[in-house]
């Protein structure tokens, strides 16, 4: 084979040609910045540059002197069929990058170094790992939010109930049904009409929930029905809890109904407000409600105002809604209305429990949650049914039909027919 002509230096000797490869774990050795990296390629490039390159024929060669052949276009390649330069811009001289300032190839990135890792280390690596601190910091929050609820369920729960209660299995995987309770209690400063501040206190809300096992159910019974009391004859239901306490207001809700009852939570009015806060409010949407509770602002009580649609109501403002008996909005209204209404408030809990908004607040709402109820149940069912009722849709509001009726004392109550009874049944269990 002929020598080739006009060598770089003017020398017939073939030109050193060194050619470097880096390890693939280059950039993953501890100790050495990005910087150091890049000036040992530009060192690793200059060293090539003096060794040899382009010729003044235009034509490259390797290392043993030998010319390799190129196409435009296509990157020049070595005897062993690997890439040397790439075609580039104008010009005459050995690589001189973009612009085209020194020759007319452009060296490649050395495989290894950080030419092309650097690249990918600015975009999907970097987007994957922020993504997976971000999951991991999402994990660690929700489960912040579960130990804040197990602790503070262990300490604040000491509900009632006796041995009535029992049976069901464990939520969310198999139906349990829970009676809700809401005393009428109030401070003794109060002056709201029909609230009880010292001696027994009757139950101012009773609602059944269904909840695990894929069932969502509620049913509410208005305060004034008139039923039969175990050793108390026929009165109102609502005088079974002032009678015997929750023990006797199970017992009266299973005669009644004809159904167990699993499970009890009793509202604790003091707290209860704390827990709303604790999510940040919640969006009641309803009709106009006016009430004065505890005598209203005057009397050292509340006066609640709300606009007919969608309002973001507080803590005071929801116990306010959730006690609210006499609408000075619509006179009309009865305990069947206030009945509706109660169970949209806690529809719109629960929206905001799995809202967004309700995650970033988890651990609080975790913490305050137990404190705002009384319960039967241990720490671990009730977070099962805070999670059923959580992860279901929103039940459809149900209250038993009543018609009015007068007691033998003169006063007036609500019954409930046989029929009626039987269909509410039937539905709040298949629901």
């Amino acid at each position: 084979m002929p020598a080739p002509q006009n060598r770089p230096g003017g020398s017939d000797e073939p030109p050193r040609y060194t050619r470097h490869r880096s390890a693939p774990g280059f950039l993953a050795r501890r100790g050495r910045g990005r910087g150091d990296d890049l000036a040992a390629l530009q060192a690793l490039r200059d060293r090539e540059r003096a060794a040899g390159g382009g010729g003044t024929d235009g034509r490259t060669y390797d290392a043993a002197g030998r010319a390799v052949r190129e196409e435009p276009g296509r990157p020049v390649r070595d005897e062993q069929g690997r890439a040397i330069y790439r075609a580039g811009g104008a010009g005459g001289g050995y690589g001189g990058g973009r612009g085209g300032g020194g020759g007319g190839r452009r060296r490649l990135p050395l495989p290894g170094l950080p030419g092309r890792r650097l690249a990918r280390a600015g975009g999907t690596i970097t987007a994957w790992v922020l993504a997976k601190w971000a999951l991991k910091a999402a994990v660690a929050w929700l489960v912040l939010s579960l130990l804040a609820f197990l602790v503070s369920a262990t300490i604040h729960q000491s509900g009632d109930g006796g041995n009535v209660l029992g049976g069901g299995g464990y939520p969310p995987f198999a139906a349990t049904n829970i009676l809700v309770l809401g005393s009428d209690a109030r401070p003794k400063n109060s002056r709201e009409p029909g609230a009880s501040s010292s001696g027994p206190s009757r139950s101012d809300t009773m609602m059944l929930l269904r909840v695990g096992g894929g069932h969502n159910a509620r049913l509410s019974i208005p305060r004034d029905t008139v039923v039969d009391i175990p050793g108390h004859g026929r009165t109102k239901i609502n005088a079974a809890y002032a009678y015997g306490g929750a023990t006797l207001a199970v017992k009266t809700v299973e005669q009644f109904l004809g159904i167990d009852v699993n499970h009890l939570i009793e509202v604790n009015f003091n707290n209860f407000p704390d827990l709303i806060d604790a999510m940040g409010g919640v969006d009641y949407t309803g009709g106009c409600v006016v009430s004065r509770i505890n005598g209203g602002f005057r009397n050292g009580g509340q006066t609640l105002r709300l606009k007919k649609g969608t309002t973001r109501i507080d803590g005071k403002q929801a116990l306010a809604l959730a006690r609210t008996r006499h609408n000075l909005c619509n006179p009309r209204e009865n305990d069947f209305t206030r009945a509706r209404r109660q169970q949209k408030l806690l529809s719109a809990m629960k929206s905001r429990i799995v809202s967004i908004s309700g995650f970033l607040h988890g651990p609080f709402i975790g913490w305050n949650a137990p404190k705002a109820i009384k319960s039967d149940m241990s720490a671990p069912t009730l977070l099962g049914v805070f999670g059923a009722i959580a992860s279901s849709g929103n039940a459809t509001p149900r209250v038993l039909k009543v018609s009015p009726v007068t007691l033998p004392d003169g006063s007036s109550g609500q019954t409930v027919s046989d029929a009626s009874r039987r269909a509410a049944v039937r539905r709040f269990l298949g629901g």
